[in-house]
């Protein structure tokens, strides 16, 4: 099983035509924030967002189209769809990767909805894998996946600073088993679940129902709900946990930090990812800072991958580091070895 190679084939990316600048994301801060801190601090210059048509499974599906075309494979030829889109789509208990089965024909293909928030698309580089080495009959994997959740923030809230980022768009990419070219390498996540009701979106569920009294307010509940519980246990664990999944997705990789030369890593405040890159010896031409795009949630990794081969940031031989977390809370890296074995 060692022997058998899970290549990345191609990426797809999807963007809507409408885009919110850093002067209007602190005119709906309604004074607690200034354009200037929007860029500067938090690292926003835009965020894309979602216009008419512009659902999170008929974005995902689009992203798929684009990844089948780069990759020059023919939707029947998949076999199975792990689709990360977020759960706010057109229709709750719809199923993600069957819409996008059938939006794109690929009807050879049977299909899972992945939730880790926004470690979902490395969760689902680990599920691929290795279900591709342990089923002889998965030979072809798309990953894609939406993400519009910006839909649901309030940015009149001081508390939810950290997701003013939050922004709309699609991501895809496909696998395939055997393919010695952009290996994927070792990946590694740890969770601390007594983060898990910290954050999310407080009303509409089972638990606090939208009623004809709460209506507006559920329309932006996407907020912390312990925000101190959350703030204080992530500045105790949050930077360790997350090089321990680096140091570890390296480990399983023959690899070490002195040989990351990309990293692309999630959409996060300007201070913390320059300590990133500080912490593992990188330069700011080894990644690319998504200020221009926003967080997109779990479709950051494959909208950084997909930018850095446009532009010839990375090569054949280089070692790529893909990072992420998610709330819940959810750290992960996975390790792409680019070019042939």
């Amino acid at each position: 099983m060692a022997d058998i190679y899970v290549g990345v084939l191609g990426t797809g990316i999807y963007l809507p035509s409408k885009t919110r600048s850093a002067k209007e994301i602190a005119e709906a801060t309604e004074g607690n924030w200034t354009e200037e801190n929007i860029i500067k601090k938090l690292g926003i210059k835009q965020v894309y967002v979602p216009g008419e048509g512009d659902g999170t499974q008929e974005m995902s599906a689009k992203a798929a189209e684009q990844a089948l075309e780069n990759s020059g494979v023919g939707a029947e030829s998949i076999d199975l769809i792990l689709d990360v889109s977020e759960e706010w789509k057109e229709y709750p208990l719809t199923t993600s990767a069957l819409y996008v089965q059938g939006a794109i024909g690929a009807r050879n293909a049977w299909g899972i909805d992945v939730q880790n928030r926004c470690a979902t698309s490395l969760s689902a580089f680990k599920m691929a894998k290795d279900m591709m080495i342990a089923d002889e009959t998965i030979d072809t994997v798309l990953i894609t996946g939406g993400y519009r959740n910006g839909d649901l923030i309030d940015y009149s809230d001081p508390h939810v600073s950290m997701m003013y980022n939050l922004s709309a768009g699609a991501g895809a990419m496909v696998l395939r088993k055997h393919h010695a070219r952009n290996r994927i390498l070792g990946s590694h996540l740890i969770a601390d679940g007594t983060l898990a009701r910290t954050a999310g979106v407080e009303i509409g569920g089972t638990k606090h129902p939208t009623t004809r009294e709460n209506l507006e307010d559920a329309k932006t509940s996407l907020r912390l709900m312990e925000p101190e519980k959350m703030k204080a246990r992530l500045n105790e664990v949050s930077v360790p946990n997350w090089f321990h999944c680096i140091d570890r997705a390296l480990e399983k990789s023959g690899k070490t930090r002195e040989d990351i030369d990309y990293l692309a890593i999630l959409h996060i405040k300007r201070s913390a990812h320059e300590g990133m890159l500080k912490e593992l010896g990188l330069s700011d031409e080894q990644t690319i800072y998504l200020e221009d795009y926003g967080h997109m949630g779990q479709i950051d990794q494959i909208l950084s991958l997909h930018l850095a081969q446009e532009q010839g940031k990375i090569k054949d031989g280089d070692t790529i580091a893909l990072i992420a977390a998610g709330i819940g809370y959810v750290w992960g890296a996975s390790i792409i070895e680019w070019g042939d074995a």
